[in-house]
């Protein structure tokens, strides 16, 4: 079989635990891992991909799985089969080569198990019983409440009942059942557990994408992401938090408290604008004053803190900022130093390569302005200050005599401007609802 990116910093660490866990004759389990890697690196899921769920979370999943789970079979909480079926779950959790989604899809997956023969092939290789491996993966659905758990659930009782290991065995069924939520919270870990700060940072900005959460709650929602881990499944997270070794538990832990200290200023930045007069004020920077090093170090440091997928122009940002063809408004704080906390830039839409399932009939008319995703301080957004700056640009683009001004926009944000607004969606870019609109300038301004 061959090899794929061998370099990976997570493939030899996995195989070492493999070695530590006493497991006889690991070369099936790593002809998985070697499969695994293969798969997602051929279908575009590497470590370049644009979500989340790319072949860095499935072995962060995996690693920090087979890491706790060593550590239980060593306090003998679990066994040496049960540490198998951990492992193989946790690298197949998110096997969906072919998603048409970034959000994981657990029936995609059952069925992909199911059919492909090469997997099949390994797991019977292992000697591993692959409906409680699906059983497992069904049971990562999240969130496990309501009307989301009654479908997996149902399909994890149907997998056991064909199952020769747990057919007509309650206690046995049980046991798989907990082993399931075990792996479920390590998913949910994982990454965090791992990463540093920053990393952890772009790994929730991606995921926001993937769900098309709006800017503004990128903070809001991780922190009740960490919150109902940690309160509503309290027993399961200390479980596996302390099967983990002291410094990754506590890098998970700063992490979850670096993530509350944002939401804490998020609401004292709020608090200022709401009652201590704080106001935003826009402004268009001549060509000379967007030749400073403070200003191109201040637009590009809040560029880096936009998710990667809306990195635009990434390798020519600082270039683009000082041509004269490309319009920048600021928003910036009403102190002393002005201090810029958000921008609106864009230009030509010549000087842009849009994704390759986007189109515009008008590329080479010279008659659009392209508008880059609006870029502003993490704790700004929702306040406002992104309509502002699309207002000013818009006016900009029309002294500039264009016709039309195109962008890249959340679907039910463009949907709530077509009433008023002279908006058509140009390609909706299915699955992540981040989908490219024109407005004719010419009609009315964004």
């Amino acid at each position: 079989m061959q090899n794929f990116n061998n370099d990976h910093p997570l493939k030899n660490k996995i195989q070492d635990l493999l070695i530590s866990t006493g497991i006889k004759k690991t070369a099936c389990y790593n002809k998985m891992l070697d499969y695994t890697i293969k798969i997602f690196e051929t279908q575009g899921l590497g470590q370049d991909y644009y979500g989340y769920h790319n072949i860095d979370h499935e072995l962060e999943v995996t690693y920090i799985t087979l890491l706790a789970a060593t550590w239980e079979k060593k306090l003998q909480k679990l066994n040496q089969d049960d540490v198998k079926y951990l492992y193989t779950a946790a690298l197949f959790h998110d096997f969906d080569p072919q998603k048409s989604v970034d959000r994981p899809h657990e029936e995609s997956v059952i069925q992909f198990i199911s059919l492909d023969r090469e997997l099949k092939k390994l797991i019977d290789e292992a000697k591993l019983d692959v409906e409680i491996i699906m059983a497992l993966i069904l049971r990562t659905s999240y969130p496990w409440t309501g009307e989301f758990r009654k479908k997996p659930e149902m399909q994890m009782k149907e997998c056991f009942e064909r199952s020769e290991i747990t057919k007509n065995n309650p206690e046995k069924q049980s046991h798989y059942e907990e082993l399931g939520w075990f792996l479920s919270v390590a998913d949910r870990i994982g990454g965090y557990a791992i990463s540093d700060f920053s990393t952890s940072m772009e790994k929730a900005k991606k995921n926001a994408h993937a769900f098309a959460w709006h800017q503004s709650v990128i903070v809001r929602m991780s922190v009740n992401y960490f919150e109902t881990l940690l309160n509503n499944e309290s027993q399961m997270c200390r479980r596996v938090l302390h099967a983990l070794p002291t410094e990754t538990r506590k890098n998970f832990m700063n992490t979850v408290l670096a993530f509350m200290k944002l939401r804490q200023d998020e609401i004292r930045i709020e608090s200022k604008f709401e009652y201590e007069n704080q106001k935003f004020q826009t402004k268009i920077d001549s060509i000379e004053e967007r030749g400073s090093d403070e200003f191109i170090n201040s637009l590009t440091s809040i560029y880096h803190e936009l998710p990667q997928p809306l990195q635009l122009q990434k390798f020519d940002f600082a270039k683009y900022i000082l041509d004269p063809d490309t319009i920048i408004t600021t928003l910036r704080l009403n102190d002393d130093k002005e201090t810029i906390i958000g921008y609106a830039k864009g230009g030509p839409l010549e000087n842009y390569h849009l994704y390759a399932e986007t189109e515009d009939e008008n590329y080479g008319k010279k008659n659009t302005v392209f508008l880059e995703p609006i870029a502003m301080k993490l704790g700004y957004w929702g306040l406002g200050g992104g309509t502002r700056l699309r207002k000013v640009f818009s006016l900009l683009a029309n002294t500039k005599r264009y016709r039309y001004l195109t962008s890249f926009a959340l679907r039910d944000l463009i949907q709530k401007k077509m009433g008023s607004e002279n908006v058509e969606f140009v390609a909706m870019l299915d699955p992540e609802h981040w989908d490219y609109y024109r407005v004719d300038l010419f009609g009315g301004i964004v």
